[in-house]
């Protein structure tokens, strides 16, 4: 069973080989995915568990992020990069405090 797809997906969950499709409780949090929300949109995930996962996606016309729960056939890897959602962490890890008073 594969959960690996090189660029965003073509075929529609419903027509998904069950082959193909992972086990929700597969992904690990920051695992990049393709989720499908009115056609397939770049995600990162959240949070899973064995019945589903939590994602932040990038909505279709809109400049922002969504957060949305998937089940499995809902949900590809995905090793195209986005940088709006790629490199959250990484922003999130390196924060600097505003605030380098005497308690800092």
């Amino acid at each position: 069973m594969s959960k690996t797809l090189a660029s965003t997906p073509t075929v529609a969950p419903p027509q998904r080989d069950p082959a193909d499709v992972a086990p929700a409780e597969s992904y690990r949090p920051a695992d990049p995915v393709w989720v499908y929300r009115d056609g397939w949109r770049a995600g990162v995930i959240e949070a899973s568990s064995p019945r589903a996962v939590t994602v932040t996606y990038r909505p279709l016309g809109h400049l922002g992020t969504g957060v949305d729960t998937f089940t499995a056939p809902y949900v590809t890897s995905r090793f195209d990069s986005d940088p709006t959602l790629d490199q959250r962490g990484l922003r999130l890890v390196r924060r600097t405090p505003l605030n380098r008073g005497p308690l800092a």
